[in-house]
């Protein structure tokens, strides 16, 4: 693909349209299920050691039943509404039992269990909220406003929702497109990453299509609307994340998939056990406190604990390692993955164009500092990314630049200027070469071309002396990484790019990838992530722009690179690779199956307590104490089982061992 290097981006006119304002991110305790959980939790700290201190009852009694009021008046009231559609809630169920646990004396017990629930209903309002967020603020990437051009030539400034379809609008530098279009006036690079994800400005002229959201480097565009603005591809991109998040329906621990029936199961022995005993001839006091000891030992505090400890305890160890693992239920179903899906810029690539090649050409008599310090010193007024690479490569060197004059800027040719008294040309090959008739040093730029590179070339008084290589730098684990996820999952990952077919397949080459999917737009992803969850996939989808967006929302998981990861794309991803080791990636996925084993560990210890001590109460008399300290005991055991991936050991190391 020819490179543009190009001037400064001029600053927009007074008159231009302004970026809408970011919207405010919900605040956590703007929802009121947080500031009811929060309260709950507060009143349970002050309560509890009153209470094992001895301290007096009505101080910890008062403070015990905030607890229960705070916390618990929330799902006992969606649960009673959940009665009239015949549906029973297992949060009514816990505030009944809570209720009943207080009923003989242990207040303690109910009080624990109310928090546990208030917190979890909290967090799932947070990620329902900040899912929200993370759509709107996508919306901003368009401009609320456009500059249209009427017939006789005048301008004025409307509303982008008023564009039509045959509309000219006016795109400066440094504005964003309004509409999506075909260009009918001028050139200039146009940074369309958000919506394909090529790692580069495109040069832009007359004929070609831009996105509404891009943003226009350098050269006025004159652009035809050719697509309603809320058919863009911006807007469908905000369609497709709000759609996939809908029908991505709501996901439930394991525990909570059996909720339902053990609840209509739990409160039928219940009344069983209150009757029976009643029908035989029983006091109602022996089997009110047999029913409550029923209630008690069957109530399901273990097996919630058998679920959260261990994917808790799994999310702080990924925290420590710089991954962050949105809920729980995120942490469960990162392990259930069996493809992996993987953009290339800014995920398998560090999304920063480098230096890869310096080619003095014969006769120039330049080696590959001098031309490095020519190329860079004719760039350093630019801020275009090619030539802050070029920059950079030259300070990394520790070389010094001569002061240029006369710079200026053309786009899509390159730029120009006077350095050490001689013209320096630094620019696309296929304008200067062809320009000045130089085609015996195609073969170069053709050779660097063919291996992935964006070819640069340095004329110096109109004569070729050297050309570079500039490329997106692969991360060094990624060949690690890509061969820890095959193993894992049991198919080698597949890219999912926006980039070009060469470019694509040249750098899965690299890292093992046989599957490539070039010139994808974003909609283009989704349609690949739902073909294969149609085929009983669990897809995993890792990237860090606006336009992977739709596809982590659609896929059974999605995680996305925080260091240069847009906003949305780090609102929708279910996990965050905070300090964009992509090395991290195998290790969470295999964290995540350890965390569901030792799940399953716990669900069986939970269960076999709880068979044990149900049998004891319906078959003999189990003392409520007993029971008491036998429901407690299964809790205590699973809670310390499940922390065990806190420690420093816990944390796998995929990648590593395969490399």
């Amino acid at each position: 693909m020819p490179s543009v290097l190009d001037q400064q981006r001029s600053a927009p006119p007074a008159d231009a349209p302004r970026p809408a304002p970011q919207p405010r991110r919900t605040r956590l305790l703007a929802l009121p299920e947080a500031r009811w959980a929060l309260a709950a939790l507060v009143l349970f700290l002050l309560a509890l050691p009153v209470h094992l201190l001895d301290g007096p009852a009505w101080l910890w009694g008062t403070l015990f039943a905030a607890t229960y009021v705070t916390g618990g008046w929330e799902p006992g009231w969606e649960g009673l509404k959940a009665l009239k559609d015949k549906t029973l809630d297992v949060d009514l169920l816990m505030v009944v039992a809570a209720l009943g646990a207080a009923a003989i004396g242990q207040v303690l017990d109910g009080a624990l269990l109310i928090v546990i629930f208030a917190t979890s209903g909290a967090l799932e309002a947070v990620a329902t909220a900040r899912t929200a967020d993370s759509v709107r603020g996508l919306l901003d990437l368009a401009p609320t406003t456009a500059i249209r051009l009427l017939p006789d030539g005048t301008e004025e400034t409307v509303d982008t929702g008023q564009l039509v379809v045959g509309d000219t609008i006016l795109v400066r530098p440094g504005e964003r497109v309004g509409a999506d279009g075909q260009v009918l006036d001028g050139a200039g690079d146009v940074d369309q990453s958000t919506i394909t994800g090529e790692p580069l400005p495109v040069a832009k002229q007359a004929g070609d299509e831009v996105f509404a959201g891009a943003v226009n480097g350098t050269g006025a565009l004159r652009v035809r609307v050719e697509r309603d603005p809320s058919d863009s591809v911006l807007a469908r991109i905000v369609k497709m994340v709000e759609e996939a998040s809908e029908t991505k329906a709501p996901t439930q621990l394991f525990v909570e998939k059996i909720e339902q029936r053990y609840s209509i199961g739990m409160v039928i022995a219940t009344l069983a056990v209150l009757a029976v005993p009643l029908a035989f001839g029983g006091t109602f006091s022996s089997a009110l406190l047999r029913a409550m000891t029923f209630m008690i030992v069957a109530s399901p505090c273990a097996v919630v604990l058998s679920t959260m400890p261990p994917l808790l305890s799994a999310i702080a160890n990924a925290g420590r390692r710089g991954v962050l693992a949105k809920s729980a239920v995120v942490m469960e179903r990162i392990g259930q993955v069996d493809t992996v899906a993987l953009d290339k810029t800014g995920t398998l690539t560090e999304g920063t164009p480098r230096v890869t090649d310096l080619r003095p050409l014969p006769g120039s008599g330049l080696d590959e500092d001098t031309l490095l310090i020519l190329a860079a010193s004719a760039e350093h007024p630019s801020e275009h990314p090619l030539a802050r690479a070029v920059v950079a490569a030259a300070g990394e060197r520790g070389l010094p630049l001569s002061d240029t004059e006369d710079f200026t800027s053309t786009p899509g040719r390159g730029v120009t200027a006077t350095v050490d008294g001689r013209t320096l040309t630094v620019g696309a090959p296929a304008r200067l070469l062809d320009a000045a008739g130089h085609q015996r040093h195609r073969a170069v730029v053709a050779e660097l071309e063919e291996a992935g590179r964006t070819a640069v070339v340095v004329l110096r008084d109109q004569e070729p002396v050297g050309v570079l290589g500039i490329a997106d730098r692969l991360r060094p684990d990624a060949a690690a990484t890509v061969a820890a996820l095959a193993r894992l999952t049991g198919r080698t990952p597949v890219l999912l790019t926006g980039d070009n077919e060469r470019a694509a397949r040249r750098l899965a080459a690299e890292v093992g990838i046989t599957d490539v999917r070039a010139h994808l737009l974003p909609q283009d992803k989704v349609t690949a992530v739902k073909e294969w969850e149609a085929q009983g996939r669990k897809v995993l989808v890792v990237g860090d722009g606006v336009n992977d967006a739709p596809a982590l929302a659609a896929a059974h998981s999605g995680i996305a690179m925080g260091k240069a990861g847009s906003a949305l794309a780090l609102e929708t991803a279910d996990a965050v690779v905070v300090r964009d080791e992509l090395a991290t990636i195998p290790s969470i996925v295999q964290l995540s199956r350890t965390a569901r084993r030792l799940v399953i560990q716990n669900l069986a210890i939970a269960g076999t307590f709880i068979t044990v001590l149900v049998a004891w109460d319906l078959i003999g008399t189990l003392p409520l104490p007993l029971g008491v300290a036998g429901h407690e005991g299964s809790t205590v055991i699973v809670g310390l089982n499940g922390l065990r991936l806190l420690r420093e050991a816990a944390w796998p190391h995929p990648a590593t061992d395969t490399a």
